[in-house]
């Protein structure tokens, strides 16, 4: 998975900070030269290159995020390009559909996920997982009460599984995991993902030049 040179600044990277491991990831985005933002409203989307939405508790991270703007929000950048990373929870919230039933999600990847398809808490567990996308180097992962992708459209890139379960994969300017890199100190899907935003700032840059020389002529 290639990254743009870095240019321009640091890129602006937002963690939805509804609940979940969010500290950890906004520790592991400054560690790969983002600057990155806690989010707690939709107004804190504002001026973001990318956003990453981090595991927990699904059901609940959706509704407050719903109550409060913030989940519309997400689905109207996501839908305009903005890049985003998924762990756990967050793999689910930006699934199409689930399959306990109806959920607030963001959707935008063509995936269908069981929650807690690994077992509940006790059944935690941490394992290396080859993920060649990111290089010949194995991933640590930490699977937490993890879901797994049931079904994945044809646009969606299987990045890794275990078990025969999809634990990662990327569709577009989306990346979703099962498990926690963060919490292992695996960066390179957070550094893909500030990659991703490099590019989108150095797009939307060249893109207001160019409105401004037009508005000038």
């Amino acid at each position: 998975m290639s990254t743009a040179p870095a240019s321009l600044g640091r890129p602006r990277v937002g963690v939805l900070a509804v609940q979940g491991a969010v500290a950890e990831h906004v520790q592991a985005l400054a560690a790969v030269g983002a600057e990155a933002v806690e989010v707690r409203g939709p107004e804190g989307l504002e001026g973001l290159d990318a956003v990453v939405v981090p595991g927990g508790e699904s059901t609940t991270l959706g509704l407050v995020a719903e109550g409060s703007g913030l989940l519309e929000a997400l689905r109207e950048g996501i839908a305009d390009g903005l890049p985003a990373l998924g762990t756990c929870a967050g793999m689910i919230v930006l699934a199409r559909e689930t399959t306990g039933g109806a959920q607030p999600l963001v959707g935008g990847m063509d995936v269908v996920v069981r929650r807690n398809a690994f077992g509940r808490q006790r059944a935690s567990f941490e394992t290396s997982l080859d993920v060649p996308a990111l290089g010949p180097e194995p991933v640590d992962a930490i699977f937490i009460r993890a879901p797994w992708i049931e079904e994945a459209g044809p646009g969606v890139e299987v990045l890794a599984r275990h078990a025969g379960h999809v634990v990662a994969a990327r569709q577009g300017e989306l990346l979703a995991t099962a498990f926690h890199p963060e919490l292992s100190g695996e960066r390179r899907f957070h550094e893909w993902l500030v990659g991703r935003a490099r590019v989108r700032r150095e797009e939307q840059t060249g893109a207001g030049r160019r409105r401004d020389r037009v508005r000038a002529q």
